[in-house]
């Protein structure tokens, strides 16, 4: 079998098992990867140059340093001090919301939410509240604020290894306005959502301190790892190794704080880390390198561009639709993988600036995940922790407040990149 046609069958039948089995996804990947090696689909040599190492780099130590983070429960007392001075429960709410998005900007989105349902439920138990809505609110706050920087979500970090964009692109791109504007726009858009949702909870309640900071060093590493990525814009600007680099060395950092420190177990720590997104990644980049080396993609790519007749508006219309319904029902990193070598193609052959598609996609598969409760793992992760709780959540409960957000943040965001980035 010619190796274009197998790896059209390799990827295929990866992206149905992601779908049917997502708790296997990793394990699928990296057997669909070793299988086009085997075949001679793709060369040992492909498939290792495939890998973006960068990327890698910054999610497992961006992934060790937020883990120390949380551990130092600095989070969690600010989580407390934002619920006792919010005027009301709606507010206490909405603050909650706020204080994920912006955890989330530079922490993991599942780590982001396990250090706020704690609280959330705390008061949801104290003012007998059903905690479904309020846990929904804070999953979505957390997956819509991941997209805004370099590193607070796997799909950013992928858009950024594939534009070769630093930190501070994500700011300010080409001399206008990028990714973490959009994001900022549609985030105080659907925040009236959230305000609409919770219009009724108007009392006033207070929760008991429990939490104290065990330490602020965590603190100051992550703030000076932000800094440092920031400053590593000038020195790396083809993002090639500086920003992954400079995550490993504060992750091997936060290990020894946290052994040395707090008598840690540095090996449990590592052990413990999310090492099935990991795997999954790599085995992703290699199954997405071996449709770009036997010419899917740019086949793919014509043909999109062919059928929105050179309309521009259109073309970028129908991949944010697109990028926005698919993530709501599959992973959105084989997704986005997927697609943003095929947008970059379409961009070019309808001759418009390139950040219009790549962005207009990031921004559709990272908050399409919103609409349904299996669309992303801050969702699972949620609804997980809401069924120990003796509470389960339907498709048409997380549905009744992800779409209205998810289409207010998204429409927003939209336009913004349409009004900044069109031809």
């Amino acid at each position: 079998m010619e190796p274009k046609v197998f790896s059209l069958i390799v990827f295929l039948f990866a992206y149905l098992s992601f779908i049917v089995f997502p708790h296997k996804r990793s394990l699928v990947a990296i057997a669909a990867s070793a299988v086009l090696i085997a075949a001679q689909a793709v060369s040992i040599q492909e498939a290792f140059a495939a890998v973006n190492w960068n990327v890698m780099g910054i999610f497992v130590g961006t992934l060790v340093v937020a883990d120390v983070f949380m551990k130092s429960r600095v989070p969690a007392v600010l989580a407390e001090m934002i619920v006792d001075r919010a005027a009301n429960t709606a507010w206490a709410i909405l603050w909650l919301c706020v204080f994920t998005g912006l955890i989330s900007a530079f922490v993991e989105n599942v780590a982001t939410v396990l250090i706020v349902a704690p609280i959330a439920l705390a008061l949801a138990r104290k003012i007998q509240l059903n905690p479904v809505k309020m846990m929904i609110a804070i999953a979505i706050s957390s997956n819509l604020q991941g997209a805004a920087t370099l590193i607070g979500d796997p799909p950013s970090m992928l858009l950024a290894g594939f534009l070769k964009m630093n930190f501070m692109d994500f700011f300010f791109y080409q001399g206008r306005p990028s990714i973490f504007f959009a994001v900022e726009l549609g985030a105080v858009v659907s925040f009236a959502v959230l305000m609409f949702v919770f219009r009724k909870e108007k009392h006033k309640t207070a929760i008991v301190a429990v939490e104290n900071v065990r330490s602020w060093v965590p603190t100051i590493l992550l703030v000076g790892l932000i800094v440092l990525l920031a400053l590593s814009s000038f020195m790396d600007t083809g993002f090639t190794y500086a920003a992954g680099m400079i995550c490993m060395i504060a992750g091997v950092v936060a290990l020894a704080w946290e052994k040395f420190a707090h008598k840690g177990n540095a090996r449990e720590l590592v052990r413990s880390l999310d090492w099935d997104t990991a795997f999954f990644l790599m085995g992703i980049f290699i199954l997405v390198g071996s449709l770009t080396t036997t010419g899917w993609i740019d086949s793919l790519a014509r043909s999109l561009s062919g059928c929105v007749s050179g309309n521009i508006f259109l073309g970028y219309t129908a991949l944010v639709v697109i990028a926005v319904v698919l993530s709501a029902f599959v992973d959105n990193v084989p997704f986005l993988a997927a697609m943003l070598p095929v947008a970059m193609q379409m961009a070019r052959q309808l001759n418009v600036p390139e950040a219009l598609f790549l962005f207009g996609l990031l921004i559709g598969a990272s908050l399409g995940g919103n609409i349904t409760p299996i669309g992303a793992s801050a969702n699972i992760v949620a609804c997980g922790l809401l069924k120990k709780e003796g509470h389960a959540v339907t498709f048409k409960d997380f549905a009744k407040i992800g779409v209205p957000f998810t289409v207010a943040a998204v429409g927003a965001a939209y336009l913004f990149l349409w009004t900044i980035w069109k031809p």
